[in-house]
C-alpha cells in the first residue's frame, strides 16, 4: 500500500514535469530588437537621393549607388533592407510610412538614445529623470526585468547591446538581468568554442569608436547564448547605424543598415531551425530616435531641435502575427506601446502605470 503510494506521488511529479516543460516550449518566446536612429526615409524609401551621389557624405558616389541606388523607391529599399522587403512584408508588419498615412512616433521630448531605449523597454517616456546619456542606472523598470521577476520566466531573459550604456538602461545591477555590451566579453564557466574566440577577436579587432562596439560581436553574442540557453525573451540593440551617421559617413550608414539586415535574417533563420523556438517565436524590431532632413545635414543628428527626429518605426512577425505587409492606412502608434505589446505576447499583463497601451494588431492571434 505504502509503494502504491509513492509510486502514484511519483507519477504525478512526472506528469506535473512534463506539463510544466510542454508549457515552457509553447509558450510564445519574443526576441526585441533595435536599429539605433536608422530613419523611417531609408527603411521605407532606401538611399536617399539628395545624399547617395553627396561627395561630403560619400566618399565613391559610384559604387554606392550601384550598391543601393535604384530609380523606383520600392526598389532601392529592396536593395538596402532585402530581407526586410522580400520576407518581412510577406509575413509581417511594417509601420511607419508617413507617406501612406502610418505614423509612429517617440513619446518623450528628447529624442535621443538612453530616453528613447528607456520608453521602448519600459513602456513610460520619463523626461525628468532621463535627460542625458550618461551612465546613471535607471530608476524604471524595463520589461526585460518585469519578465525576469516572473518566477516561470527567472534567468531566461537576456539583453546584447553594442552601445556601453545598455548595462545601466537595463539598469543589470537591481534587475539581475544579464547585459553583455559595450566591449564585454562573454562570461561563465561553460562557454562554447565560439564564444571563446568572440572573447578573443573582440580584443584584437578595434572599434572606430570608444563607446560602441562593432554590431558583429553584439549579434554573435547573442546567437551563441541564444543557441545555448535558449532564453524566453532576448533583446539585441544594433549600434552602427547610428554611430555612422553621427560620422557624416553616409555610405557606411547604409551598409550598416544592409548587414544588419542580414543579421536579423540569419536570427530568423536560426529561430526556424530550432526546435525551442521554431514556429512559436515572434520578433519586434523599432529604432531609439529618427533623424533629421531638412536642414540636409541633419541627417547626422537627432535631438529635440532636430526636426523629424522624434518619428520612428515598428516591425513586427513571427508566430500568429497578422501580416499586413507595409501598413498603408492612417494610424498613429508611439513607441512606449511597445514594452506592453512584448508582455502582451508572452501572456503577462504590464503592471506598469501609465504604460503605452498595446499595439492590438501586433499580439498574435490565438489558435
Amino acid at each position: 500500500m505504502k509503494q502504491n503510494i509513492i509510486y502514484s506521488i511519483l507519477f504525478t511529479l512526472l506528469l506535473l514535469g512534463i506539463k510544466g516543460k510542454a508549457q515552457e516550449k509553447n509558450a510564445t518566446k519574443v526576441i526585441l530588437i533595435t536599429l539605433d536612429g536608422l530613419r523611417w526615409q531609408e527603411l521605407y524609401s532606401g538611399a536617399d537621393s539628395l545624399l547617395v551621389t553627396n561627395k561630403t557624405y560619400v566618399k565613391d558616389t559610384t559604387k554606392l549607388k550601384s550598391n543601393f541606388w535604384r530609380s523606383n523607391p520600392k526598389d532601392r529599399r529592396e536593395a538596402l533592407l532585402p530581407f526586410f522587403w522580400n520576407e518581412i512584408s510577406k509575413m509581417g508588419q511594417l509601420h511607419g510610412n508617413r507617406n501612406l498615412g502610418s505614423k509612429v512616433d517617440l513619446t518623450n521630448t528628447m529624442w535621443f538614445s538612453y530616453p528613447g531605449y528607456n520608453e521602448i523597454l519600459t513602456g513610460v517616456a520619463d523626461d525628468k529623470n532621463i535627460h542625458s546619456n550618461d551612465k546613471i542606472n535607471n530608476p524604471n523598470k524595463t520589461i526585460l526585468e518585469i519578465i525576469n521577476d516572473v518566477p516561470e520566466y527567472k534567468g531566461k531573459v537576456a539583453a546584447f547591446g553594442s552601445w556601453d550604456v545598455f548595462p545601466f538602461i537595463i539598469n543589470e545591477e537591481r534587475s539581475q538581468v544579464p547585459v553583455n555590451a559595450g566591449f564585454e566579453a562573454s562570461k561563465g564557466a561553460n562557454l562554447s568554442e565560439r564564444e571563446v574566440f568572440l572573447n578573443q577577436l573582440q580584443e584584437q579587432i578595434p572599434s572606430p569608436w570608444s563607446s560602441v562596439r562593432l554590431d558583429a560581436f553584439t549579434h554573435h553574442y547573442a546567437l551563441e547564448h541564444m543557441k545555448k540557453s535558449h532564453p524566453e525573451l532576448v533583446y539585441i540593440a544594433y549600434g552602427e547605424t547610428d554611430d555612422f551617421a553621427h560620422d557624416g559617413d553616409y555610405e557606411a550608414y547604409l551598409n550598416a543598415a544592409h548587414n544588419t539586415d542580414n543579421l536579423i535574417k540569419e536570427l530568423w533563420e536560426f529561430t526556424q531551425q530550432d526546435s525551442f523556438y521554431k514556429d512559436n517565436t515572434v520578433f519586434i524590431i523599432s529604432t531609439d530616435h529618427g533623424r533629421g532632413t531638412k536642414p540636409l545635414d541633419t541627417w547626422k543628428s537627432h535631438g529635440k531641435k532636430v526636426k523629424g527626429a522624434g518619428q520612428v518605426w515598428i516591425v513586427a512577425f513571427g508566430k500568429g502575427i497578422t501580416t499586413m505587409g507595409e501598413v498603408n492606412i492612417e494610424e498613429q502608434l508611439y513607441s512606449n506601446q511597445i514594452a506592453a505589446t512584448v508582455s502582451a505576447i508572452i501572456g503577462k499583463k504590464h503592471p506598469v502605470e501609465k504604460v503605452g497601451k498595446t499595439i492590438d494588431v501586433i499580439v498574435p492571434l490565438k489558435k
